[in-house]
């Protein structure tokens, strides 16, 4: 099959165009700018769909695939009557609030077993539930060291954002707020806080969403039909939400044990946390979850049910998993059997206590969680299921 690669800097661009290749397929890039700078442009851009046309009717593909949903895609392939997949890796995805999601040219897939069902059961068909992958062939080949000796340089990792930005944003947000409000929302996340797999910010902030709009007026690009509940609960709430949760839990975990935390942000200081700079996705970070007898995995709340490619690109590393509860991993991995979960403080402390004291064991589990991988859950398999017609 020739297939119209729309390529952009997303985690696991070159594995995915390896894959197809090794599949079979013959790819086309199409280069797509995609930042933060250029997001109404992914919506609404003459030149882009110019440029698309062309290439379309000159290359003549069988099939156009991006991953994450663009409505100017879709807008180009609906017109030209070729098929357009998509594989979204962020949730939500906030492109998903086009109008042209509803596209007869479109098939979509997400990650969340959750989100796709909220669209399913609004109408969307096209939209299906398809977990993330890795590319267990590369990493097989990573055997480089990083800092520290021996085969475990690290005890305990986490890789990940804080939200310190965004942190910072909810703030002066919520400084502008009435007493009242500022008290509504401060319990709806300390209650979310509490509840995993259940959107119950979405449920109760209309209540609050009136304040909201007087002290951050939003400004909707044209082409989205995005409500304002949604954007200040995924833009602005959430990432509040998940930062209070890695934060105190990294502390917690502190108190007792060495941690070492791999980010990007700056200006942070945690105690008996040795902060290190963010790592190339390609090239470092699955060498550090080679590494590190234990790798923590805090899936950011934007994520409802679906299990994050940071899990899978610990377990195709050969890495030990230790998680947090997510519905849809259980549809794919065995907990105690493939990686470790935990349901709480005290519950996250007991099996960091118990694993680093068991390694035989924690080295068996590490095997399985591979071994799980390789058979059912790389790139191969994802690019057999998305392009078979």
């Amino acid at each position: 099959m020739k297939v119209l690669y729309v390529e952009w800097t997303s985690y696991g661009n070159d594995d995915l165009k390896k894959a197809m290749v090794a599949e079979g397929h013959e790819l086309v890039p199409f280069p797509l700018a995609v930042n933060s700078s250029t997001f109404e442009k992914l919506i609404d851009d003459p030149e882009v769909e110019e440029d698309l046309r062309l290439v379309l009717r000159q290359a003549v593909p069988d099939v156009v695939y991006s991953t994450d949903f663009f409505p100017v895609i879709s807008k180009v392939c609906q017109k030209e009557g070729i098929r357009y997949i998509s594989w979204s890796y962020d949730a939500p995805d906030m492109l998903f609030y086009s109008a042209l999601i509803a596209n007869p040219c479109n098939t979509i897939y997400t990650f969340d077993k959750a989100e796709c069902r909220k669209y399913r059961e609004m109408g969307f068909s096209h939209i299906h539930y398809l977990p993330l992958a890795v590319d267990t062939e590369r990493l097989d080949k990573l055997d480089a060291e990083l800092d520290g000796d021996g085969p475990s340089a690290y005890a305990i990792s986490f890789v990940g954002s804080l939200y310190l930005a965004k942190t910072n944003y909810f703030n002066k947000i919520e400084a502008l707020l009435p007493e009242h409000t500022r008290g509504y929302l401060k319990a709806l996340i300390a209650v979310q806080l509490k509840i995993k797999g259940y959107d119950l910010v979405g449920e109760l902030l209309p209540a609050i969403v009136g304040e909201l709009e007087k002290v951050c007026p939003i400004i909707v690009q044209p082409g989205l039909i995005v409500t304002s509940e949604a954007f200040y609960e995924h833009v602005i709430i959430v990432p509040e939400i998940t930062a209070i949760e890695r934060i105190d839990l990294l502390e917690t975990i502190a108190q007792h044990h060495e941690l070492d935390l791999f980010t990007h942000g700056e200006g942070l200081s945690l105690s008996n946390v040795r902060i290190h700079g963010s790592l190339d996705y390609y090239k470092e970070m699955p060498l550090v979850f080679k590494k590190s007898k234990i790798n923590l995995n805090i899936t950011t709340r934007s994520i409802v049910s679906g299990t994050p490619l940071r899990a899978f690109d610990i377990m195709g590393a050969g890495g030990f998993l230790l998680s947090d509860h997510q519905a849809d991993m259980m549809d794919h991995f065995i907990p105690d059997e493939d990686f470790v979960c935990y349901k709480d403080k005290k519950d996250l402390l007991r099996k960091i206590d118990y694993y680093l004291a068991h390694e035989e064991e924690r080295k068996a589990i590490a095997r399985n969680g591979y071994d799980k991988v390789v058979k059912g859950h790389t790139y191969r398999h994802r690019v057999r299921e998305m392009l078979t017609l």
